[in-house]
């Protein structure tokens, strides 16, 4: 039996892509920004609350089954945003988007993304959503609101929570950096696993060199190795963005519009009235600012702010079923998922991510069962213990 086959929990998956992947990848994805309180809060937010078990009750018939966006999904979760699939696995970003279509919940495609988006759209027969962030030029933004559009994307993502680079000082204490930068570090840390280094970096120079950052505008798409870092223009923010920059977006694409990044009832009502059809509560995993709240923690007064007018949906620190659970009894009406995926892909493909769903499946139904609920879209707070 395969090690990631094996795995009876994310963690297990984590352990199993921390010894896979070189240590300034791996502690890339794993870690959060300064001295990591955001990323701790997390999941302490999740801890601290306890689901009601109940009795006799027959639960001999579940379902997890939800709709999101008008469109029925096995689960109540979604695929972030990760920019980094592409360096976890050779094309990791169509293994989680076959993976999320298998599971039956959207995957989104990251706009850092390595593989292009028209290759994971033509792998992936599921719900596909494509994340955007605002570029200084709107040239920039237009470009690629347009090409998903084209490519037949079912719903745009703007995450608005990172208008300007975070402080993830262990990438500097690991010589890890996008672009990368070889040295004697991290070069001995590539070195060390071979099986990644092989496996992924060596089939992108077999296919025609080092993997680019493809679904940026022509002229952008430099490869993660560029040496110079002028042209890295594109992974800057619009420090100037104001909620206008959203009815623009609105506009342009036309379609169905996610707001993700949003810490604050304020926020959620203004960015329901600049247009947005779902919000999404995040601190960014606990990787951008590190004195943010939770998003669990601030669920309720959102939830009351926006009063039913639209879906609100969270991450940030889901590492189980019974965070879903959790979050769902509290309110939200789907959960997003990162991490627990990216662990999953790193640590065996599309079958290792595919693990990871199906583990955060089995735990939301066993918890449903232990709560005496038959259909996860009936979770309120009378499934959560008051005290």
């Amino acid at each position: 039996m395969s090690r990631w086959a094996a795995a009876q929990n994310i963690d297990e998956l984590r352990a199993l892509a921390q010894r896979r992947l070189p240590r300034g990848l791996y502690e890339f994805v794993a870690r959060g920004s300064e001295d990591e309180v955001a990323l701790r809060h997390n999941r302490e937010a999740f801890e601290a609350i306890k689901i009601k078990p109940r009795a006799l009750v027959d639960v001999s018939q579940r379902s997890s089954a939800t709709t999101l966006l008008g469109r029925a999904h096995a689960l109540p979760l979604v695929v972030a945003p990760t920019g980094a699939a592409g360096l976890l696995w050779y094309q990791g970003e169509t293994a989680l988007a076959r993976a999320a279509a298998q599971a039956g919940v959207p995957y989104v495609l990251g706009m850092s993304s390595i593989t292009p988006m028209e290759t994971v759209r033509r792998a992936c027969d599921g719900a596909l959503w494509f994340q955007l962030y605002l570029a200084p030029e709107q040239a920039s933004s237009d470009a690629m609101i347009d090409r998903a559009k084209a490519a037949g994307f079912d719903a745009l993502v703007l995450t608005v929570d990172t208008v300007v680079q975070p402080n993830r000082e262990y990438n500097t204490h690991n010589g890890f950096s996008v672009p990368m930068r070889l040295n004697r570090r991290n070069a001995l840390d590539f070195a060390a696993h071979p099986g990644w280094l092989l496996g992924v970096i060596g089939r992108y120079l077999a296919a025609g060199g080092m993997p680019r950052f493809e679904n940026y505008p022509p002229g952008l798409r430099h490869s993660v190795s560029a040496r110079q870092r002028e042209r890295w223009a594109p992974v800057k923010r619009n420090e100037a963005a104001t909620w206008a920059a959203l009815a623009q977006v609105r506009e342009r694409w036309g379609g169905q519009l996610i707001v993700k990044g949003l810490g604050c009832a304020e926020d959620a009502l203004a960015a329901l009235n600049a247009g947005a059809d779902a919000l999404v509560l995040s601190n960014h995993g606990g990787r951008n600012l590190d004195s943010a709240p939770s998003p669990l923690q601030v669920l309720p007064a959102v939830l009351s702010a926006v009063h039913g007018r639209c879906p609100v949906w969270l991450d940030s620190g889901v590492r189980r079923g019974s965070d879903v659970f959790k979050a769902l009894a509290l309110g939200a009406q789907g959960v997003w998922v990162g991490r627990a995926a990216l662990y999953g892909l790193a640590a065996g493909g599309y079958d290792g991510a595919a693990r990871s769903l199906a583990l955060l499946a089995e735990e939301l139904d066993r918890c449903m069962a232990y709560a005496g609920v038959r259909e996860a879209a009936a979770l309120g707070l009378a499934n959560l213990h008051p005290g």
